[in-house]
């Protein structure tokens, strides 16, 4: 398979990484509480802090923090660091730079079983995410097994992706034409976005995001070993098949717990990975918890200013993402000469 490579040069010593990633998790922090803060609603920093201290503040400032702002902010922490993640462990179980869920079919596959789980078990939330792990594992199986059979060339796994999406995409299109009832807002669901989200929508979900997390970073030193080609990972003792298995396995849930939380978020698992490696190099050891911290900043940081810049008014952040990672995205595609290494 094909992989891409980025100058080791570039990258920060291992002794700077543990002081880089404590100053991201300050920084994902500080993030957390300035989102809580602004806002058109005129809920600011004094009532904010009162709130944290549990005084008396007023009960509707009270209920936009607790219903509204935390909820939105805990979500997008989540979904970030679980996208940009599931986006690096496709890349390197593919061998593509271009894999990333939004790409590859793997974000249309959960949504499609999104919409079928909304028609088949409409008021149950484990149902939802249970479905949205199936469809997005059997859309990277697929992908991979296409990508096997046909010597995963990069272009052949992004024409791939891209059938696979548009296909999935028709099918949702065709169970809601005619069960309108099975996602209550198709719109905001397509496009991606934080704007109805509640505690309860995502409690469920985060011990399966926890679980994934956790085991892609136990799988990141195999994932190092695999870099270094199949023949000699197998030489060196490595399972290849079951590692690809479950570095996808990994990804897929991953995916799944962001598209039950958010929708069909676009580009995170392709621009956060992609902006590490060229910091920090190829080590996966390190790369899988920065993609994480920095994922969860990247995209909280997208939904704050979503919610600011055209305040009263929200642009949901879906469409910003789109923005941003559609010309990465064809620079990687079309512009870049230069190959760079998973």
């Amino acid at each position: 398979m094909n992989t891409c490579s980025t100058s080791s040069g570039r990258g920060l010593t291992r002794k700077r990484n543990p002081l880089l990633l404590a100053l991201c998790l300050a920084a994902a922090c500080c993030l957390f509480l300035l989102s809580l803060c602004l806002g058109p609603s005129g809920v600011g920093p004094d009532q904010v802090l009162g709130w944290m201290l549990g005084r008396e503040i007023g009960t509707a400032a009270k209920n936009i923090l607790a219903y509204a702002r935390l909820p939105r902010a805990a979500a997008a922490c989540l979904c970030g660091g679980a996208l940009a993640v599931s986006g690096l462990l496709l890349q390197v179980a593919l061998g593509n730079a271009l894999a990333a869920p939004s790409t590859i079919g793997v974000n249309a596959g959960a949504g499609f079983f999104v919409i079928l789980s909304g028609v088949l078990f409409p008021l149950s939330l484990s149902a939802r995410t249970v479905s949205a792990f199936l469809g997005a594992f059997l859309s990277a199986m697929l992908v991979y097994g296409l990508a096997r059979s046909t010597g995963g060339s990069r272009m052949t796994i992004v024409l791939a992706g891209v059938a696979i999406t548009s296909l999935l995409s028709a099918a949702s299109d065709a169970l809601v034409t005619f069960r309108p009832e099975a996602v209550m807002d198709r719109s905001s669901f397509s496009i991606g976005g934080f704007g109805g989200v509640v505690i309860p929508s995502f409690r469920s979900v985060l011990p399966l995001l926890l679980l994934g997390l956790a085991g892609a970073v136990l799988l990141s030193g195999r994932l190092n070993v695999l870099l270094l080609g199949d023949e000699v990972a197998a030489s060196l003792g490595l399972r290849v098949g079951l590692c690809r298995f479950l570095a996808l396995l990994c990804a897929a849930l991953l995916a799944a717990c962001a598209v039950s939380i958010g929708g069909l978020l676009s580009f995170v698992g392709l621009l956060v990975p992609h902006a590490l490696r060229f910091l920090l190099g190829n080590d996966y050891r390190w790369l899988t918890p920065f993609s994480a911290v920095v994922g969860a900043i990247f995209l909280l940081l997208c939904d704050t200013l979503s919610r600011l810049l055209f305040a009263p008014y929200e642009l949901p952040v879906g469409i910003l993402l789109s923005f941003l990672g559609a010309p990465f995205f064809l620079w990687l595609l079309l512009g870049r000469k230069r190959r760079l290494a998973l």
